[in-house]
C-alpha cells in the first residue's frame, strides 16, 4: 500500500517554482523578544555609542577596522554588534576578536527574535506558442529568525543583569612579541666554522716543509 505524500514535500515542490525577490524586517510590537526595525535591546547606552549592523555578506576585516578605530577614540565608550539569522555567527566572531584586541571590555549579550517577511515571485513558465505570458504571482512568507546583540563597554556595567560577562584577564595584545630571527644570523656560525677550518694548515703540507 502506497504511503500518502506528506504536505511538507508538496510544499517544497511548489516553492521550487518561486524565487525570492526580497526580504524585509516586519514591524512588530515591543517587548523582551520583540522590537521594531532599528530598535536596540540596550536602553541606557552611553552617549556616542557605535552600532555595528552585521549582515550575512559583511566582511569581518572591514567591520573590525572601523570598530577598532572608533573604540580608539576617548569619546567612544561603547559599541554594539548586532546581527540576525545567518549573521549571528559572524556577530559573535567580531565581538570576540575586538575583546582580544582591546583589554578591559565589559560585555552584555541579548538574544531576541525578529519577524522577517520574505517576498517570493513565481518563475515564468516555458514559452507556449499562441499564448501570452501570464503575470508572475507573488507570495509573502513571515518567518521568525534569531537576533543577537552584543554590547562591549569600556565602563563598568551592572553584573547582575542577564548576559553579563566581565573583562577577560587574558585579553589585549601580547606585550612581549617574539624577536624575528634572520636567515643570515642562523647561517653565521656555520660560516665561521668553515673559515676556521680553512685557516688550519693540513698535516701533510707541514711535514713536507720540515723535510725540505
Amino acid at each position: 500500500m502506497a504511503k500518502p505524500a506528506s504536505p511538507l514535500s508538496g510544499r517544497r515542490r511548489r516553492m521550487e517554482n518561486f524565487r525570492k525577490v526580497r526580504s524585509e524586517e516586519a514591524p512588530c510590537g515591543g517587548g523582551a523578544e520583540g522590537g521594531g526595525p532599528g530598535s536596540s535591546p540596550f536602553a541606557d547606552l552611553a552617549p556616542g555609542a557605535v552600532h555595528m549592523r552585521v549582515k550575512e555578506g559583511s566582511k569581518i576585516r572591514n567591520l573590525l577596522a572601523f570598530a577598532t578605530a572608533s573604540m580608539a577614540q576617548p569619546a567612544t565608550r561603547a559599541i554594539v554588534f548586532s546581527g540576525c539569522g545567518r549573521a549571528t555567527t559572524k556577530t559573535v566572531t567580531c565581538a570576540e576578536i575586538l575583546k582580544r584586541r582591546l583589554a578591559g571590555l565589559h560585555q552584555v549579550t541579548r538574544l531576541r527574535y525578529r519577524s522577517v517577511r520574505e517576498v517570493w515571485q513565481s518563475l515564468p513558465p516555458g514559452p507556449t506558442p499562441g499564448q501570452k505570458p501570464s503575470e508572475p504571482a507573488s507570495l509573502s512568507v513571515l518567518k521568525n529568525v534569531p537576533s543577537l546583540a552584543i554590547l562591549l563597554s569600556k565602563d563598568a556595567l551592572d553584573p547582575r543583569q542577564p548576559g553579563y560577562q566581565p573583562p577577560s584577564p587574558h585579553s589585549g595584545p601580547s606585550s612581549q612579541p617574539a624577536a624575528p630571527t634572520s636567515k643570515r644570523s642562523l647561517g653565521k656560525p656555520a660560516a665561521e666554522e668553515g673559515s676556521a677550518k680553512r685557516s688550519q694548515p693540513e698535516v701533510g703540507a707541514a711535514e713536507e716543509e720540515r723535510t725540505a
